[in-house]
């Protein structure tokens, strides 16, 4: 049995988070969901497995739905989808649009109920209700193997963190339920589980194009390769997202090093295709205070998306240079004051308004920057 498995497109996620490159972002997430399908025909793959969450929610524009239908149908085999936590199947939800009722070749599973295909069977575990405290396995019957024992579920797996229990699997479902794979959606990071004998029977595909910055090895999807009944399954990971997030946290110690990140910029390739989170902290000198401006026009123009944290850099204590081109009198002495308080070793009173390093560090910035703006 050779299958694809895939999870968690969200198509018509907002992507509000990213501004006016969200419409990019959204688009992608379609252009990754045929790339999806082009790997799985190019591997071979019988069928694919949609584990949950294709939509972003069952709020989506229908057209959405129908392009989503007429991208699984142009796959030509067999696509099998469960709903997720986002688009549970519901009253009203996106799985009553007609194009899944004329489609030829694509499934949606919406009832608990083993699904025979070539070689073995599907247990499907489609979700119902955007939360809930059970466990989506628990109804599939343990037993002697009938061929290939495949799950589909959605949900949480034993040892990820959550306030409150969300769909919950335990870590041993797939050997305790004697599948020989269970396939999982709805956590983004592409992870897989070896059990006991080091086998990988059960794995979160990840999300196939990646959504949000700090999301760990997202971008893919799972060729899924099983010789027989109980034998171990080779997963491999297939790159299918097009756009990268990248988080860049630099930590400012000596003059120049702000020149360091623009070089990390200027190493970055397809630019275009790039969303820049970029965290700064650490002691400014005074030779670099422009530096921060000049990093943001950078991200503005030459990426799909930058944005720029700067509130964790403060002004160097050591360094003279802040206050001996300021003119002599009150905007001086408020400089020489701000950057006392800047300084976390400061033990004197802080008076209102200046209470943290921070706060006096981009105090003492903005007053540079305004007596700067006021030369030119």
């Amino acid at each position: 049995m050779k299958f694809l498995h895939t999870a968690d497109w969200q198509i018509g996620m907002r992507a509000a988070h990213v501004g006016a490159a969200g419409e990019r972002v959204r688009e992608e997430r379609l252009a990754a969901a045929a790339r999806v399908i082009d790997a799985a025909r190019h591997a071979g793959a019988a069928f694919v497995v949609v584990c949950g969450d294709t939509f972003e929610d069952n709020g989506v524009e229908r057209v959405l739905v129908q392009r989503v239908a007429d991208l699984l149908e142009a796959f030509g085999g067999p696509v099998y989808v469960i709903p997720g936590n986002h688009d549970p199947f519901m009253p009203g939800s996106v799985w009553q649009h007609p194009a899944w009722r004329s489609s030829r070749n694509v499934h949606v599973l919406h009832e608990e109920t083993p699904r025979a295909v070539p070689g073995g069977t599907l247990f499907p575990c489609p979700v119902r209700e955007p939360h809930s405290g059970r466990d989506p396995t628990a109804w599939i019957p343990p037993g002697p193997p009938q061929g290939i024992r495949v799950g589909l579920a959605h949900g949480t797996v034993e040892g990820v963190y959550q306030e409150e229990p969300d769909y919950p699997i335990p870590r041993d479902a797939a050997v305790r339920l004697g599948l020989d794979y269970l396939g999982i959606g709805h956590w983004h990071s592409t992870t897989l589980y070896p059990g006991p004998d080091g086998a990988v029977r059960m794995a979160y595909a990840g999300t196939h194009e990646t959504t949000k910055f700090g999301e760990r090895d997202s971008g893919n999807a799972l060729l899924v390769e099983i010789a027989g009944a109980g034998a171990t399954p080779a997963v491999t990971p297939i790159r299918t997202g097009g756009l990268s997030w990248v988080v860049i946290e630099e930590a400012v110690r000596e003059p120049g090093d702000l020149g360091r990140v623009r070089h990390r910029l200027d190493a970055i390739e397809t630019p275009d295709t790039a969303l820049i989170d970029l965290r700064l902290s650490g002691l400014l000198s005074a030779h670099d205070r422009d530096e921060p401006s000049r990093l943001e026009e950078i991200l503005a123009s030459r990426f799909l998306y930058g944005r720029i944290d700067a509130t964790r850099l403060r002004p160097s204590p050591a360094d003279d240079s802040w206050i001996v081109g300021l003119p002599a009198g009150v905007l001086r002495e408020a400089a020489t004051t701000l950057r006392a308080l800047a300084d976390p070793a400061f033990a004197g009173p802080r008076p209102e308004g200046a209470s943290s390093p921070e706060v006096a560090g981009r105090a003492l910035l903005e007053l540079c920057a305004l007596l700067d703006e006021g030369d030119t």
